[in-house]
């Protein structure tokens, strides 16, 4: 992300507002989780107030920042944190370690720390995968987020096959609200909207 943002800062801040579970910040909680200077971060936060991208509100003589999802490009920025941090972004630069990968997707519901029910499914990962690899970076991150994480893994015949047969459990997984991690969406749903 940062060579896309010229500012630092503000790709910390974002990637703290969208990776976070939590709704509001204090200044001062701001630049301890993000390590940058008061000044630079007060100055990075009114840009992005005059922008829309946040919203203040005092409480009890502090005041605190909460990220606007209605801002207009909110999904796209999610998209891009979510890839390049968390979960999505290990799996990205692990790729290789991985596997063949054909797609790999997070729900936007469990990217956006929404609860899930049972037969939700947080993670799917199609290809040739290195199990122990996959599980271990499970691992890590349901450590992280002290939360489990369900997450799904078949190779491309299975997938293919599911599809074909319109398998309920795949069709419901496929068309929920998602980020793509690796592959292209519509490939991954051709066969589902013929």
């Amino acid at each position: 992300m940062e060579e896309l943002f010229v500012s630092k800062v503000r790709v910390k801040i974002l990637q703290l507002f969208l990776g976070s579970q939590e709704p509001l910040f204090h200044v001062r909680e701001i630049v301890r989780r993000v390590g940058e200077e008061i000044n630079a971060v007060r100055r990075e936060l009114a840009r992005m107030e005059k922008f829309g991208m946040v919203t203040s509100e005092w409480r009890a003589n502090r005041r605190l920042y909460r990220w606007r999802k209605d801002y207009i490009y909110y999904p796209e920025l999610l998209a891009l944190v979510v890839k390049s941090t968390g979960l999505g972004g290990v799996i990205i630069k692990n790729r290789i370690k991985l596997g063949r990968v054909k797609f790999a997707f997070l729900s936007t519901r469990f990217v956006k720390n929404e609860p899930s029910g049972a037969e939700d499914v947080d993670f799917l990962i199609v290809g040739q995968i290195v199990l122990p690899e996959l599980q271990a970076d499970i691992s890590d991150e349901q450590t992280k987020r002290e939360r489990e994480i369900n997450y799904s893994f078949m190779d491309e015949a299975e997938f293919n096959f599911r599809v074909r047969r319109r398998d309920p459990f795949i069709l419901r997984v496929l068309v929920q609200p998602k980020i793509m991690l690796i592959g292209n969406e519509n490939e991954m749903l051709e066969g589902v909207l013929v």
